[in-house]
């Protein structure tokens, strides 16, 4: 277990990012919801996160993340869904603003 603690001036949203390209980077590759989750994830964060993002991409996030949940080979892949889901429940309006 794990946890990281960031102050009120931290972007929860490129604190997430940071997050989700360490478990893709650290992705084996052997099951596709792990290796295409944690891409596509990487993949949403930097359009999110470079203004380019659409009213949907937020909730695709969460949608790609229940996917993920219960269908990988290990545990990295169930560790990468929690900081998006965490994220998003508790800063969604941090997310929205990225979002025009």
């Amino acid at each position: 277990a794990s946890f990281i603690i960031l102050d009120e001036d931290t972007d929860i949203v490129w604190a997430t990012q940071k997050m989700i390209h360490f478990f893709k980077h650290e992705s084996c590759g052997k099951c596709s919801p792990c290796r295409e989750g944690t891409y596509w994830l990487d993949h949403l964060y930097h359009r999110i996160r470079s203004g380019k993002a659409s009213n949907g991409d937020v909730d695709l996030l969460t949608d790609i993340t229940h996917q993920m949940a219960g269908n990988t080979f290990c545990l990295l892949g169930e560790f990468a869904t929690a900081p998006v889901e965490s994220s998003i429940k508790q800063f969604r309006d941090e997310y929205e603003k990225y979002v025009k």
